[in-house]
């Protein structure tokens, strides 16, 4: 390598400028990926993120930035948190990850030109890159299509229908296979052992370059290559039992090393001169540069909070508190622990709900279903009914996929099941695609269906007692949120469809106050010395009768949940408050049926006037 080339300074500012990205040679190209790399692991340990998955994959976007003409060509990441190297390449500041007026950890249309596409949630790149395919035929437009798929959703059946219509075609749509091994944790099924499969059978990928290259010149050689075919199957059937790509009508290029970005350009210089759908299957570690990182196995490092990066620590600490999922872990394992017939199911969130220690104490009866939400559902719906109880953890976000299975496969047939909606309310930084607020209101719209959320540990457990009977579809609501850990709670609380927090003689304000924040609202009025009743619903769907008759006696009534949107137990309870003819005053206090923002709770609750406060306020003036 000649001296000048040592000193071309390389920035994550000159690494916008694609023809200066063009330039560099292999030398430079691997000082440009330390630059990118280091500053993903800054940011994230500074402000939390999608540390592992992108560390892996930046040799992997500089190659497809050096090839391909964005923003004409159109590029999808799938999961789209994979996209922190290409949100810098293209001049994004990487520094403003998840602030306010910043820049969002998914693609986003509305952040850049260079995201054609923008979805937080898994599996949805292939369909749109079959939808991009359509347009560009019918506008007899010239541009190439690329999705990158990773950490394990190309499993989800989404990406299977999408594969299967996009094989149908003959246009070139190029599907780069980030295979790293994981989804958050380690990847489930069949899928992930095909793909260890292929990844272990270099063999035969070698000497399939070999015949090719030896045997692609000149007639005889290329009569002796069509008489070598069924030679070739049956060498593929040997060291690969079959290669599902290939079958459903694409070229398969790999496998590539996905930290060799030479190797990867050269795949996808020559995934561009195919005339048919094309895999590139590039295979990377997850976590690549990051000592901790690249060892971790059950996907600590997948999405972090604030750390320490000599350390590895991290830095927010709450002492004396817990969350509400490591809370609901504990819960589940003694429910594990008393009934034989309990069956957990998560779908790849175990690490995200801390369910770790129970897997590890129940593998028998411990399943990890990977990405594939429907799948979680109708899989638990027909476990019920062969005579086990499904104890379902799924995120509320997620849970809005699967609202056919729980309909159709779980409350039409009459399953019981528990169903922990984990990051239930207002998530903060991943913004609106993550914001677990909807599914009160879609929830109750199914028969068969409760809904449930406690306000403290004691509610917790008692609910979670009572959603092992008999009463179909038990839902119970977790928010995304700390609560200050008991040295001691009534383990033995007799079931109550709500809790009476503090009552007031004069009867002429009541505020039913969903979840965690009706305990801080209890707070307030007891140093304010508000005369302002307050009671706590534990059931939120079905309407409970016996509180909308205790509601009525009051002369105003305020419905507060900030976990969720107006549609949900706000506009229920006020529905039977109709029906039952109260003609009092009603004011129903929720989130609105919005797509919100990637903001702080905290500022989010204060803008639509959520916070214990405000309510407060709102009911003593009305007192």
């Amino acid at each position: 390598m000649k001296r000048k080339e040592l000193t071309k300074e390389i920035t994550i500012e000159s690494l916008n400028d694609k023809v200066f990205l063009s330039s560099l040679n292999s030398n430079q190209i691997e000082q440009a990926c330390d630059v990118l790399r280091q500053k993903i692991l800054e940011v994230t340990s500074n402000q939390g993120g999608h540390l592992s998955s992108n560390l892996g994959l930046v040799e992997t976007t500089v190659a497809l930035h050096r090839v391909f003409d964005f923003p004409k060509d159109k590029l999808i990441f799938d999961v789209g948190h994979q996209s922190y190297a290409h949100k810098m390449l293209t001049g994004r500041d990487l520094s403003l990850l998840n602030k306010e007026n910043g820049i969002i950890g998914f693609q986003s249309r509305k952040e850049s030109e260079y995201d054609p596409y923008d979805a937080g949630h898994s599996s949805t790149a292939l369909s749109a890159a079959d939808a991009f395919r359509a347009a560009r035929t019918m506008n007899g437009g010239d541009y190439e299509i690329i999705a990158v798929v990773g950490d394990a959703s190309i499993a989800n059946g989404l990406s299977f229908e999408a594969l299967n219509s996009i094989g149908g075609h003959k246009d070139r749509v190029i599907v780069v296979l980030n295979d790293n091994d994981m989804s958050i944790t380690k990847s489930v099924g069949g899928i992930g052992q095909l793909f260890r499969q292929i990844s272990s059978a270099h063999g035969y990928l070698s000497l399939k370059r070999g015949f090719r290259a030896f045997l692609s010149k000149g007639k005889i050689r290329r009569k002796i290559l069509e008489t070598l075919t069924k030679f070739k199957n049956w060498m593929k059937r040997k060291l690969i039992s079959f290669n599902i790509f290939e079958n459903l009508g694409f070229v398969y290029i790999g496998l590539v090393d996905g930290h060799n970005e030479k190797q990867i350009e050269k795949a996808l210089i020559k995934a561009k001169k195919t005339n048919k759908p094309v895999v590139v299957h590039v295979r990377t570690q997850k976590g690549k540069g990051y000592g901790p990182a690249e060892k971790d196995k059950d996907g600590y490092w997948h999405g972090v909070t604030p750390f320490d990066i000599e350390s590895s620590k991290p830095k927010n600490i709450h002492p004396g508190f817990i969350s509400w999922s490591n809370f609901y872990a504990s819960l589940t394992k003694e429910v594990m622990e008393k009934n034989e017939k309990a069956v957990v199911i998560t779908a790849a969130t175990l690490k995200g709900a801390n369910f770790e220690d129970v897997f590890a104490a129940y593998p028998n009866r411990s399943v990890d279903l990977g990405i594939s939400e429907e799948h979680a559902l109708t899989f638990s719906g027909a476990l019920s009914i062969s005579g086990f109880h499904p104890i379902v953890n799924i995120y509320s976000t997620f849970l809005q996929r699967a609202y056919d299975e729980i309909s159709h496969d779980c409350a039409r047939m009459g399953a019981n099941l528990t169903l922990l909606i984990e990051r239930s309310g207002l998530v903060g930084a991943n913004g609106e695609t993550h914001q677990g607020i909807y599914d009160e209101g879609f929830l109750k719209s199914i028969p068969n269906v409760m809904l449930s959320m406690p306000s403290d540990m004691e509610e917790a457990k008692m609910l979670y007692e009572y959603s092992l009977g008999e009463h179909g579809i038990f839902g119970i609501r977790i928010p995304r949120e700390m609560v200050l850990k008991a040295e001691k709670f009534d383990r033995s609380l007799t079931f109550s469809s709500y809790r009476i927090l503090h009552e007031e003689e004069n009867k002429k304000v009541l505020v039913l106050a969903v979840g965690p924040k009706a305990r801080e609202l209890e707070a307030l009025r007891s140093i304010f010395d508000a005369k302002v009743s307050i009671v706590c619903p534990l059931i939120l769907h079905p309407t409970v009768k016996s509180l909308v008759e205790y509601a009525k006696t009051y002369e105003s009534i305020v419905i507060y949940d900030s976990y969720s949107t107006s549609c949900g137990f706000a506009e229920e309870f006020m529905a039977a408050l109709m029906s039952m003819g109260y003609r009092g005053s009603v004011t129903a206090k929720a989130l609105p049926v919005a797509f919100l923002q990637a903001l702080k709770p905290a500022k989010t609750l204060k803008e639509y006037g959520l916070t214990p406060k405000a309510i407060l306020d709102l009911a003593i003036s009305k007192s």
